[in-house]
């Protein structure tokens, strides 16, 4: 697999950018994707199973952090394209370093995942392992980069350079549903660091976003702080959600879901909003 430097500006299309991945998918022996189901994971699994068929192997892992949601639209995606896939489970909560949530918290979840991952290619007999950290993913504060890497896990869309807009407008051409899916991450990353990660907060959580789902907003965090939900809503949304009847709405609703306080975050939803703790 290509290695780049990213400070080297590229020239390449984005439908360039996918004939030199999918060139560079289809010399690996065998391979496992990590699908998540996010635009990244997803792509990538397309992408892979294109290159090399059967030789492709798709795995998803369920943990208290992977919400119901989420497997729900992995299953859709996964009914629409016919791909060798397997879940696997990973245990992530029984190491103490995952729990107390410290700045490198996603650093366990990753080394958890990738020796999960690691065992199924022995079993398997796969070659390697690849995941989908893209090029605008470089510039955002991620430990778990370090155990892909320890684990020298492949990174096929990093090295091919491609961006996340890129992938959602190629995964569109390819008519996947996930193109223009809204940023997801694991249930976890709604804690601030420090708070004991725990499968009663998550489970708090899971239930406030099914929540604001059910009232119809699409892009979106519930930030636990103690007994305060801290919503984070688009910033294209939020003229809805600030509306009386609306907010109104998201109180009761988010009370029902076992929260005391909820106050709605006047900056909008933004990505890893808690690194700013850090």
């Amino acid at each position: 697999m290509i290695k780049i430097r990213l400070n080297e500006p590229s020239s390449l299309s984005a439908a360039q950018k996918e004939a030199q991945l999918l060139s560079n998918l289809a010399t690996l022996p065998s391979l496992i994707i990590a699908l998540s189901g996010g635009a990244d994971s997803a792509y990538l699994a397309w992408a892979a199973h294109k290159a090399l068929g059967d030789r492709a192997l798709s795995v998803t892992a369920i943990s208290p952090s992977y919400s119901a949601y989420d497997r729900d639209q992995l299953a859709s995606f996964l009914k629409q394209f016919s791909m060798h896939h397997e879940f696997v489970e990973t245990n992530e909560m029984d190491n103490a370093s995952y729990r107390a949530n410290a700045g490198d918290r996603c650093y366990f979840c990753k080394d958890e995942l990738f020796k999960v991952l690691d065992e199924l290619a022995v079993k398997r007999n796969i070659a390697t392992i690849a995941y989908g950290i893209n090029a605008d993913d470089t510039a955002d504060f991620r430990p778990g980069h370090r155990a892909a890497a320890e684990h020298h896990v492949l990174a096929p869309l990093l090295d091919a350079r491609l961006h996340k807009a890129e992938i959602r407008e190629l995964s569109r051409r390819a008519n996947l549903p996930t193109w223009d899916r809204p940023a997801s991450a694991c249930l976890a990353s709604r804690l601030p660091y420090g708070v004991e990660v725990t499968p009663e907060r998550l489970a708090l959580i899971e239930r406030a976003e099914a929540a604001l789902r059910a009232l119809g907003f699409r892009q979106f965090r519930v930030r636990l702080h103690d007994k305060l939900a801290r919503v984070e809503i688009a910033q294209d949304e939020l003229p809805r959600a600030l509306t009386p009847e609306m907010a109104t709405a998201i109180s009761v609703r988010l009370k029902e879901a076992g929260f005391l306080y909820v106050s709605l975050d006047l900056e909008g939803y933004r990505q890893g909003s808690l690194n700013a703790a850090l």
